[in-house]
């Protein structure tokens, strides 16, 4: 009886180490790896044809939103990342480093968009502006934005907007 209990419990200690090890080597950051930013979460935006939900991860410190998507090969429909740039500022981004055209959505601190840059350049240094004060900028694949039929003035639910 107490060998077979030693046995199960390094068993099940093997197990632990194991998936531990496994764990780190699908965290642990490499040249191929993929950073991803901290948190993920919903954000819908509210059009003309109807309501789009998003799964966004969450660009919120200074690091996360100078790497953004940088390095990363795809983006699935309905995933994104968006820019936290709290409080109400201009915003200049690039596409240094980010080898998949994408659309930039500046937001609002209202939730309002304000500008579309669709069809972005990869790997492009040339400055993409946000035209006015903004919030927060959507980072998704190049072409949702009129998939979708996402435009300027459209509503952006998500608690990074309308904070009082």
């Amino acid at each position: 009886m107490i060998f077979a209990s030693m046995f199960t419990r390094r068993r099940v200690r093997c197990l632990m180490m194991s998936l531990v090890a496994a764990f780190g080597m699908l965290v642990s950051p490499s040249h191929e790896s993929i950073v991803q930013a901290a948190s993920v979460q919903p954000l819908e935006i509210v059009t003309k044809s109807g309501v789009h939900v998003f799964s966004v991860e969450m660009a919120t410190t200074e690091e996360e939103r100078q790497t953004g998507l940088m390095h990363r090969r795809e983006l699935p429909d309905g995933k994104g990342m968006l820019f936290d740039f709290s409080p109400e500022q201009q915003i200049s981004m690039w596409m240094k480093n980010t080898y998949i055209s994408l659309d930039m959505i500046f937001i609002r601190a209202d939730g309002r968009i304000l500008r579309i840059a669709e069809n972005t350049e990869p790997l492009s240094t040339k400055i993409i502006s946000s035209g006015g004060l903004a919030k927060g900028v959507l980072e998704v694949i190049a072409g949702t934005a009129q998939k979708y039929g996402i435009q300027p003035g459209d509503r952006v639910a998500h608690p990074l907007f309308n904070k009082r």
